[in-house]
């Protein structure tokens, strides 16, 4: 059953409809979408891969996850930071991942800038959290139609700004708002869904770097 962007599942429980009903997408949205996280290696990991989405379903790249982490050094930055002409050559050579020149080259160049951010603040966490929205800046309802009209927001602008400032590459408004969302910077399971509250508890206990 389908209502307003949301289904119920054969266990009773209200899910934002984009998982499909299909149960790695369903895994996905139920244990970390949207649930803070401040390992700087993850962080790193999930903005590289809102990158290689662009153009494309984040279902096919949440398919290839694995196959990313093992071309890319488990996504460790400054293994990343390492990669020449060898690994690229290696990496538009692997058909687990999306053979993409740019974006492989932009994910060598991020790991180099990703060194560079957590020398200036510490940790990548600690300037990624610094851009979350306050509560009055967040929307009072998390409808479909909100969800949809809303693929940027000024704070995706501002942080999206910064990272180009510094050298990062597809990093885009739109990337870094589904940056934002994965990594639990704001919360937009929709109204109705299970995890909405979820979330929302983990966000209260949640000490931000």
């Amino acid at each position: 059953m389908e209502k307003a962007g949301i289904i119920v599942g054969e266990d009773g429980k209200g899910r934002c409809a984009w998982h499909g009903g299909l149960e790695d997408y369903r895994h996905y949205h139920d244990e970390e979408w949207g649930r803070p996280v401040t390992d700087d290696v993850r962080l790193f990991e999930k903005i590289c891969l809102e990158g290689f989405q662009s153009g494309l379903s984040w279902l096919t790249i949440l398919r290839k996850r694995e196959n990313f982490r093992a071309a890319f050094a488990g996504f460790d930055f400054v293994e990343v930071a390492r990669f020449g002409e060898a690994d690229i050559a290696r990496c538009l050579a692997d058909a687990g991942i999306i053979r993409h020149r740019g974006k492989i080259v932009s994910t060598i160049n991020n790991a180099a800038r990703a060194i560079e951010l957590k020398r200036e603040f510490g940790s990548l966490a600690k300037f990624f959290w610094s851009f979350e929205p306050a509560p009055h800046l967040r929307p009072a309802v998390m409808d479909l139609a909100t969800l949809r009209a809303n693929p940027t927001t000024p704070v995706s602008v501002q942080l999206s700004k910064a990272l180009k400032k510094r050298g990062w590459t597809f990093v885009g408004p739109t990337t870094v708002y589904a940056f934002m969302q994965a990594m639990g910077m704001v919360n937009d399971h929709l109204d109705g869904c299970f995890c909405q509250r979820e979330v929302d508890e983990l966000r209260l206990k949640f000490k931000r770097p």
